[in-house]
């Protein structure tokens, strides 16, 4: 097993260097991660909710079963029955003892569920949080693409000085020249 426990140690240390290199997939694992919770989390509430409502009923048929007795207890004490009138009231004794369990169990349900919703609140606000800095860190590092998409094409794309297009002015003034140079031959010919 010592070699499993190191190997495992080993990746995930690698994986906790690669994410902090890589902060914008350390944010998103870690909203899968709060993803994941918030299911898990509406899971356990829908159970607890469902446990609840067994629960209930539960206690609705004991509280239909204690009545039930209680009514037999009335009609043996009335009839002189002390035999049957004692162990239906044991019988009714054993039953609200179950229908307080039951009651208790069912409290702590709804503590638990309102433990599980409190608990989804925060799961939802924090998901919230790490959304927006997510968000955030995207529109960053898609700045910071574009910035160095902008310096690096900067030096490669330099606008051009060079006027290969036809310059009217540059054209009067070969045309000038020429025609100095023209009548400098003329004259120098000319001698």
């Amino acid at each position: 097993m010592g070699l499993f426990d190191d190997l495992s140690r080993f990746l995930e240390n690698r994986l906790e260097e690669f994410l902090r290199s890589n902060p914008h997939l350390e944010l998103e694992a870690l909203l899968e991660q709060l993803r994941e919770q918030e299911e898990d989390t509406l899971k356990l509430i829908a159970d607890l909710q469902l446990q609840e409502k067994r629960s209930q009923e539960e206690i609705l048929s004991t509280a239909q079963e204690i009545q039930k007795w209680h009514i037999r207890v009335q009609k043996a004490k009335a009839n002189n029955r002390q035999d049957l009138a004692a162990a239906a009231g044991e019988r009714e004794a054993a039953l609200l003892r179950q229908g307080n369990q039951l009651w208790g169990h069912m409290q702590g349900l709804k503590e638990r569920i309102s433990q599980a919703q409190d608990l989804l609140k925060k799961i939802q606000q924090r998901r919230q949080e790490v959304q927006a800095k997510a968000t955030e860190a995207q529109t960053a590092r898609a700045k910071a693409q574009a910035q160095q998409r902008l310096e690096t094409s900067g030096w490669w794309n330099q606008p051009q000085t060079d006027y290969s297009g036809y310059d009217p002015l540059e054209e009067k003034f070969r045309r000038w020249e020429t025609e100095a140079e023209l009548e400098q031959m003329k004259r120098n010919m000319g001698k």
